[in-house]
């Protein structure tokens, strides 16, 4: 007779599993919300502005190195850093295209 009223007792204590789960759940929407998606529409456009660079633009690598472009390959661009020097870096290194005529301004 005890042992039936400890397995009354247990069963009528364990909780609904979806009720278990529901902070975790939450937690991941909020992460979606907050972290994931933003990231991921970041690199859509820094690849898109990646894709679009132009002879003539002037750009910021993520080195820090201003430039502008002499000349664009699928995975490399020229860029003329001043004085005629001409650096080739990674298409994936520019981090930034500054508005026409920036670089004289400085």
């Amino acid at each position: 007779m005890i042992s039936l009223a400890h397995a009354a007792d247990s069963a009528a204590q364990q909780p609904d599993p979806l009720m278990s789960f529901l902070p975790l759940i939450v937690i991941f929407v909020l992460f979606w919300f907050m972290i994931i998606r933003p990231q991921m529409k970041r690199a859509k456009e820094q690849k898109k502005m990646q894709e679009d660079l132009q002879k003539g633009d002037e750009v910021i690598t993520t080195g820090g190195q201003l430039g502008k472009v002499v000349k664009i390959s699928d995975q490399y661009v020229t860029l003329d850093i001043g004085g005629g020097t001409e650096s080739i870096f990674q298409r994936a290194t520019i981090q930034t295209v500054l508005p026409k005529g920036t670089i004289k301004d400085l």
